[in-house]
């Protein structure tokens, strides 16, 4: 049988080829996409024994003939400075370069994001589009504007730190998007989710996941003194380690307090607290350690009544003072508030904040629930179900909403 999936992992590294000899994302999609549809009619179900080289082969030779209609002397300018030498295919993998081309600063996060997945990731622009909650038009033009943005650029080497971390950030968490969430857990700075459910993506958004650690693994082995890309790999582990747990077998969100720890992977936890130690001991503080801080405390304690609040709160105040301004911040403390000094004090610093802020009242709820007031909880956890942003987020809420009222 014709192996789709072999097809879907080597795309993005086709692509990267193309990219760096030269070739416009545009151009060197289409081209992509040409050879992908070569080989499905010619492989027969049957891959060659090089078909990464294969399709390498296939595609560069499209780019040159789009190149050849439109202009016949850039078509000699690129066989003599471009046209590789005969022997092996490459083995090297790219990705990083092309993950550096799609977090250059001319692009808004958004459109680094969405090209990110489309182009590394490998998702359709419909699951893109989905995860967004954005119609599948708005994001082919967002994808497309992000393209024409790039056009022309080169890029030799990988780019700027700090931009390539965000996005594998924020393609980290968006192996999880579709999932949803749990209070009680950590979220990260930015607002998403420390404890979501899995579905959908390339091969399932875990791999996305997984494809955004094996990403940021590149990056630490390229830049091995700093911190923060040291940092940004714990958090993933340390999160990426509560994965088995993180659903029932019916398919639903697991709180982390009621999730089973022994599913918990306990070598991805202990690599991630090894390098998180590794970082800090660097004494160069940034937002990613702190947030794989917080992550590790979670993973240490053996069941949810053992968790380490107050250290837990003072990683928070450590966020607070890196990025003051941030809401999603505040209303994490909250909730490490409401461990620590009680769940009244936590609401009142969640009643300070903006009632339009994404999952307050959700972690409203939480507080009054632990505080007893069973039936404001039910009445929040339905409201926050209304604007939740995906199924399964919606699920739980209502779940716990509906508990309650059982409850009373």
């Amino acid at each position: 049988m014709f192996d789709d999936h072999l097809l879907r992992d080597l795309t993005p590294q086709v692509l990267s080829v193309l990219v760096r000899r030269g070739a416009d994302f545009a151009a060197a999609e289409d081209a992509v996409q040409d050879a992908l549809v070569e080989a499905v009619r010619r492989w027969d179900g049957d891959a060659p024994d090089d078909p990464k080289g294969w399709l390498v082969t296939v595609a560069w030779r499209r780019f040159l003939d789009a190149r050849r209609s439109a202009s016949a002397r850039a078509l000699r300018e690129v066989v003599v400075h471009r046209e590789p030498a005969p022997g092996p295919a490459e083995q090297t993998d790219d990705t990083l370069l092309l993950l550096s081309r799609c977090c250059h600063p001319a692009l808004t996060p958004a459109s680094a994001v969405a090209l990110t997945l489309r182009a590394v990731g490998g998702l359709t622009t419909a699951q893109i589009a989905r995860a967004f909650l954005v119609p599948e038009a708005t994001m082919a033009q967002r994808i497309s504007r992000a393209k024409r943005t790039l056009a022309g650029a080169r890029f030799e080497r990988p780019g700027e730190v700090r931009a390539v971390l965000r996005v594998l950030y924020l393609m980290f968490d968006q192996g999880f998007m579709i999932g949803g969430f749990t209070i009680g857990g950590s979220m990260n700075a930015r607002g998403c989710a420390g404890e979501r459910g899995s579905a959908g993506g390339r091969t399932g958004d875990a791999d996305l996941a997984e494809e955004a650690i094996r990403l940021a693994r590149q990056l630490v082995a390229s830049v091995p003194a700093d911190a923060e890309a040291a940092g940004l790999l714990a958090l993933m582990l340390l999160h990426h380690a509560r994965r088995a747990a993180r659903t029932d077998a019916a398919g639903d969100l697991v709180p982390l307090a009621l999730q089973d720890r022994s599913r918990w992977d306990t070598a991805m936890i202990g690599e991630g607290v090894d390098l998180l130690q590794n970082a800090l001991a660097r004494d160069r503080l940034g937002e990613y350690q702190i947030q794989a801080a917080i992550a590790a405390l979670h993973d240490d304690a053996a069941c949810a009544e053992e968790t380490d609040w107050t250290q837990i709160l003072e990683w928070y105040d450590e966020l607070v003072r890196a990025d003051p301004d941030h809401p999603v911040v505040a209303l994490n403390r909250a909730v490490a508030v409401g461990h620590v000094d009680g769940p009244l004090a936590g609401l009142r610093l969640v009643e300070a904040l903006d009632p339009a802020l994404p999952r307050r009242d959700a972690v409203a709820a939480y507080l009054h629930e632990r505080a007893g007031n069973t039936a404001e909880a039910a009445r929040l956890y339905a409201a926050a179900s209304r604007s939740a942003p995906s199924a399964a987020e919606m699920g739980h809420l209502l779940r716990q909403a509906a508990r309650l009222k059982r409850l009373g």
